[in-house]
């Protein structure tokens, strides 16, 4: 059922109830206690049903991501629509991500934890993750086409799947960022991707093109 295209509007709001049930137990009993019994309770739908749409609870989280990247990603297009110098659209990306999170932050822990197992589903580089992770880099390859900033073809081609790396750096430090609102992160953001700019800037300069192709040519090798 997790992959059906098309669903009828009682079926969408059942699945969504199972989901906006699961992250009230993550908040309330914590991901370890909130079992598929107890999220289908909660719910008020059968266990066969719960099962029906979520083959397991790590697939439900995944249908928390992707709701998490669609919402990041209409947030998003709020700063796509107007700025117009990278740092800004670039900076306005990662900071709607912190904004869209924030509700989840006090048990995103147990999540990422889940997700860093190679072999999770739930893992951001994992099959399952895969139309997530593309629509994510495809949300940094609007950051690049819209902006001011000049760069080689090569390094242009390479760098949405870069900056989406950076973002993971990102909700790493965020998941460990116990300041209020995460605020460190917030500033994070914002005084490092200044950085990143004036970084991708020099690439142009003749003497560090040479070395940026190297680095294009590495990540094109170890690439899977």
């Amino acid at each position: 059922m997790n992959d059906t295209p098309q669903r009828s509007a009682k079926a969408e709001q059942t699945r969504q109830s199972i989901i906006d049930a699961a992250m009230q137990l993550f908040r309330t009993k914590g991901y370890d206690k909130a079992t598929m019994r107890a999220i289908a309770d909660e719910a008020g739908v059968s266990i066969g049903n719960a099962y029906y749409y979520f083959s397991s609870k790590e697939h439900l989280i995944q249908a928390y991501y992707d709701g998490i990247n669609a919402e990041h990603a209409e947030k998003a297009a709020q700063t796509l629509a107007t700025a117009t110098t990278f740092s800004d659209r670039l900076t306005g990306v990662l900071l709607a991500w912190v904004d869209v999170a924030e509700p989840y932050h006090e048990f995103a822990g147990k999540f990422f934890k889940n997700a860093a197992e190679p072999t999770s589903p739930l893992s951001p580089f994992s099959a399952d993750s895969e139309a997530t992770r593309l629509a994510a880099i495809d949300l940094h390859r609007q950051v690049i086409d819209g902006s001011d900033i000049k760069l080689a073809k090569a390094l242009r081609a390479e760098l949405p799947e870069l900056l989406w790396l950076v973002q993971m750096g990102v909700v790493l430090f965020w998941v460990h960022d116990t300041s209020p609102g995460q605020q460190r992160t917030r500033t994070l953001v914002v005084q490092a991707v200044p950085v990143i700019d004036r970084a991708l800037r020099l690439t142009r300069i003749p003497g560090v093109r040479g070395l940026v192709d190297d680095v294009v040519g590495l990540i094109r090798t170890i690439k899977p």
